[in-house]
């Protein structure tokens, strides 16, 4: 029997997501068509045995999480709860927390995911390796490659390239370590629980004899407990012959910013074609001209002269007029885009309007084509005082009036602009 854990965190985090997380809890935002949190659960029901999949974090329950639990039980019959975290308790803390939750009913292991990963998910293949190498009970790290210069923001990975042992794990080091990546999807055994348990142990022992750190006094429980799988479980298990590493080649990516949804979106839509090729548009008569992959939601309604693609997802009820192009971007729930508008590299928000003739336009963030190994880089907002290019997000409710040009710029919600604008951010 096997259990899945998906670490979803909470709403103080995810700063780089923002104006597209005021709306709904990031996990949630729709990447290729579906929820984000989909694709994670669409990959642990195909793994046999699977018997219920938890998601940990401390979201405040709300009728659209609740909705989207109530409809992937019944999408993919199996049991998916969610267990609320009273505070941030890191990637360890609150496995740890639920961890009678995670053994009830004995599983012989469980993976844990990431939820602001994108990915094939290779889990049972992850299941396979751990049969074939080291000891029953050793936990397994999904790795890929990054080049030298990006794998500083990650967690590096030192493997014995005979057995796949992590000999050395550093989270985010200063100087080159390794060039493969922690991905942040795992498989654990039970047994991983007395390691956190020692941290947590060594943590309380600490809070006795340094009870005050210079901040608000806080309860101890909730300062010991709050545990980081990375810098305090790996980087001590590392060498100990309980941990490898299996190295995926397929695809993988960080989901921090809104950029990186757009990326990651058209990393999906290329998987669709062997997993879900009824998601994918196609040419047909009386349709929308289709350029490369294309998700349009079958509740939108599209002007048969409006070119589409490619790498576009299309939500439900947007409504596209003639002559439309779209290419790049996430077109989400309510939109509507008049006649001859453009949109390109955008994020275009729940319920805007873009007007007759206008152009929404950003710089795509995506990593180097001709490196075979670069990830995308999560860009913060600004550098050097100035909003750093990148894709134009428009927030809810937005309205962009005919024939302005909206180029690099953040648009927060409910505005109606009468200009053009350029590397902005717009209260």
């Amino acid at each position: 029997m096997l259990k899945a854990v998906i670490l979803i965190g909470g709403p103080q985090k995810g700063t780089r997501f923002r104006p597209l997380s005021f709306e709904v809890p990031k996990p949630l935002f729709p990447v290729a068509g579906v929820p984000m949190l989909q694709h994670h659960i669409e990959a642990c029901a195909k793994v046999p045995n699977m018997k219920e999949i938890l998601l940990i974090g401390f979201y405040q329950p709300n009728e659209e999480l609740t909705r989207f639990l109530f409809n992937a039980q019944q999408e993919f019959k199996i049991s998916i709860r969610y267990l609320q975290e009273y505070a941030a308790l890191g990637t360890g803390g609150g496995i740890y927390h639920f961890r009678d939750q995670i053994v009830s009913g004995s599983p012989e292991a469980f993976f844990v995911l990431n939820a602001d990963v994108c990915s094939a998910f290779p889990l049972s293949e992850m299941l396979s390796f751990q049969k074939e190498h080291g000891e029953p009970n050793s936990f397994v790290i999904l790795g890929t490659t990054a080049n030298r210069k990006q794998s500083l923001n990650y967690g590096c990975i030192v493997e014995n390239e005979e057995t796949n042992e992590v000999k050395h794990y550093v989270e985010k080091p200063s100087t080159f370590v390794s060039d493969i990546i922690n991905c942040g999807i795992y498989l654990f055994n039970p047994e991983i629980f007395q390691h956190i348990g020692t941290v947590f142990q060594k943590n309380q022992q600490d809070m006795l004899l340094y009870p005050y750190d210079g901040e608000e006094p806080t309860n101890g429980w909730h300062r010991a407990e709050a545990i980081r799988l990375e810098q305090d479980i790996f980087t001590a298990l590392a060498g100990q012959g309980k941990l490898y590493v299996y190295k995926t080649l397929s695809f993988w990516s960080q989901i921090k910013s809104a950029g990186s949804a757009i990326y990651a979106s058209r990393l999906y839509l290329n998987q669709y074609h062997t997993t879900h090729a009824e998601r994918l548009a196609s040419n047909k008569e009386g349709g929308p001209k289709i350029s490369g992959n294309v998700y349009i939601h079958p509740t939108a309604n599209i002007d048969p002269t409006a070119m589409l693609g490619p790498n576009v997802s299309i939500g439900t009820g947007v409504t596209i007029g003639a002559g439309v192009r779209v290419r790049e971007s996430i077109i989400l729930h309510g939109a509507n885009l008049q006649d001859h508008c453009c949109v390109l590299n955008s994020i275009v928000g729940w319920d805007s309007t873009i007007g007759k003739w206008a152009r929404v336009e950003g710089t795509p963030s995506d990593p180097n084509p001709n490196d075979p190994y670069a990830k995308i880089d999560s860009e913060t907002l600004f550098r050097d005082g100035k909003l750093t290019p990148s894709i134009t997000i428009l927030g809810c409710n937005v309205t962009i009036p005919s024939e302005v040009i909206i180029l690099n710029s953040i648009v927060l919600p409910h505005k109606d602009l009468n200009r053009s604008f350029k590397n902005q951010i717009i209260l």
